[in-house]
């Protein structure tokens, strides 16, 4: 046969694991901290808004478990939607996730890998330019992330097992790699800043950034903030910490190819998350160790991790962080891959997206849906607006996650009697603290940062006539 009808069930829990913390760590744990710091100056505060990112990441993925439960198919989130609202709200998170959350992720998940690859080969970098095209001017950085997308695109379509080798031992290895330099950044660093950062406590403060002549810091400059400046502060910090944080949810897009799925996507999503935010944790902890408040919040180009690990290895520190980060990237970009292309498979076979998106390749994986996802990431990677697209789709992502989360008490109203493998842990505690911190943060982003929220609000909106339109195309005269 030329191609397959339908998933097979090849991935356990072990490979469902690996997919949520190697889908969610990829560059910015090495990078966002410092503007974190920027932003709320003080050691207490920079803990926190990991902390509270990591509540609210592991709150939404033990509520995620139920829903899993109750729908152990292909398409997660999107499915999600469409029963506990209906098709419409499906499609416009479909249509987004098609758009830019999961499409100009991937493409800045390839810049960062090129980024980091140019301390070890500059011509390769984003700073090397190439031609001008008109419309937008080539890098060589540029190029490299096309390269990679196109690469892990094509070992995904010749098959889920090919796909799960490269997630489990990439995410396997840096996994190790971050909990080594952990690890090391207490065991190595010849000058502990623990005591001197500590003093800052929970006195948040900010910096407007400025520098003398010869590009000193001035910390000096550090103003305190209490109140409604330091709530949004924290809605702006965390921006970074989600965008670190997500994709944890792309394991449920996958269920059609997992073994036990009713059980394993709940487990693989608390198993994974919690993995993660320990690591994370701990990694802004050894940064707070390893160096002064005021290196972290204005380290060059905001690569905090390549200015610790200079304090812990100073020989091989910048060299080291770079493979790190390039196996990172590389393992990211590559559950981000598998994942995403299994939502507009599932959106095709429910007539909302192109016909032969909802088809199988010979290797029972949606070759169609992962090229066409390649294709729009690989246009994101060029136009270089990737970066801004996903500060501005933090605040739907996370609306996207309220609506679901809120889905769980409709359900329970809609469908009472539906088999419910796994409940929502802490319910309706948990998901109802979730909603409103969420709602917290959308409302912050809103008054304080409204750049962040309208873009992709108007990304949300377009879909709206789209749906219809892909509606009207289904409607063939009898």
């Amino acid at each position: 046969m030329a191609e397959q009808t339908s998933f097979k069930p090849t991935l356990g829990l072990l490979d469902g694991t690996m997919i949520v913390a190697g889908s969610m760590i990829g560059s910015g744990i090495f990078i966002v901290s410092a503007d974190i710091t920027r932003n709320v100056g003080s050691a207490g505060w920079l803990v926190a808004v990991w902390l509270i990112t990591g509540f609210m990441t592991l709150t939404a993925a033990l509520s995620y478990g139920e829903l899993s439960g109750m729908f152990p198919k292909a398409g997660g989130q999107y499915v999600y939607l469409k029963e506990a609202y209906n098709p419409l709200m499906g499609f416009l998170y479909g249509w987004s996730f098609f758009a830019v959350i999961q499409t100009a992720t991937i493409a800045a998940v390839g810049v960062a890998f090129s980024k980091f690859l140019a301390y070890m080969v500059p011509e390769l970098g984003n700073n090397y330019f190439l031609f001008d095209a008109g419309i937008v001017k080539i890098y060589s950085g540029q190029l490299v992330a096309i390269v990679i997308i196109c690469l892990l695109t094509y070992i995904n379509s010749r098959g889920v097992k090919e796909g799960k080798f490269i997630q489990t031992l990439f995410t396997s290895a840096k996994l190790l790699a971050l909990f080594g330099l952990i690890v090391f950044g207490f065991l190595l660093v010849k000058h502990s800043f623990w005591a001197e950062n500590w003093k800052t406590g929970f006195q948040a403060a900010t910096d407007p950034g400025a520098k003398d002549i010869a590009g000193a810091l001035h910390p000096t400059n550090w103003t305190g903030i209490t109140g409604a400046a330091l709530m949004g502060a924290i809605a702006a910090s965390m921006v970074g910490s989600i965008f670190s944080s997500d994709a944890w949810n792309n394991v449920t897009f996958i269920a059609g190819e997992m073994k036990n799925p009713k059980r394993n996507i709940g487990l693989s999503l608390f198993l994974g998350t919690m993995i993660v935010t320990v690591i994370y944790v701990s990694t802004n902890l050894m940064y707070l160790n390893v160096l002064p408040l005021n290196e972290l919040a204005f380290a060059k180009d905001d690569r905090v991790a390549v200015a610790a690990a200079n304090q812990i290895f100073p020989s091989f520190g910048t060299i080291m962080i770079a493979v790190l980060i390039m196996v990172s990237t590389f393992g990211c970009n590559n559950g981000l891959i598998l994942a995403g292309a299994r939502v507009y498979y599932t959106m095709a076979k429910d007539g909302l997206f192109f016909r032969k998106v909802g088809e199988l390749n010979k290797n029972a994986v949606p070759g169609y849906a992962l090229w066409i996802q390649c294709l729009i990431a690989c246009a994101w990677s060029v136009s270089g607006k990737y970066g801004q697209l996903l500060d501005m789709i933090s605040f739907v992502v996370v609306l996207f996650y309220i609506l679901t989360i809120a889905g769980i008490f409709i359900l329970r109203k809609k469908q009472p009697d539906a088999e419910r493998p796994y409940k929502a842990i802490g319910y309706p505690f948990l998901p109802f603290l979730y909603i409103l911190m969420g709602a917290a943060f959308c409302i912050l982003l809103i008054i304080y940062k409204p750049e962040y929220t309208w873009p992709g609000l108007i990304i949300v909106l377009i879909g709206v006539p789209l749906y219809y339109i892909a509606i009207s195309a289904q409607k063939k005269p009898a």
